[in-house]
């Protein structure tokens, strides 16, 4: 059972993780050889306050 954690600022639509959760199980699906109906996405939005790229939080950018 795949278990896929997709960790991203906020800001996208309902529709657009819908359309990402379709394409990352189509790929699982096709690459890992397993079903849809044991693919599991998780979407995590992190605030741009939670988030630090080369230690500078994201909020300061």
């Amino acid at each position: 059972m795949p278990v896929i954690h997709v960790e991203m600022w906020p800001g996208r639509t309902h529709d657009q993780k819908s359309e990402l959760a379709k394409a990352i199980t189509d790929a699982v699906v096709r690459i890992a050889k397993t079903s849809a109906e044991h693919t599991i996405v998780i979407f995590d939005d992190v605030d741009k306050a939670n988030w630090a790229q080369g230690g500078v939080l994201a909020s300061d950018m």
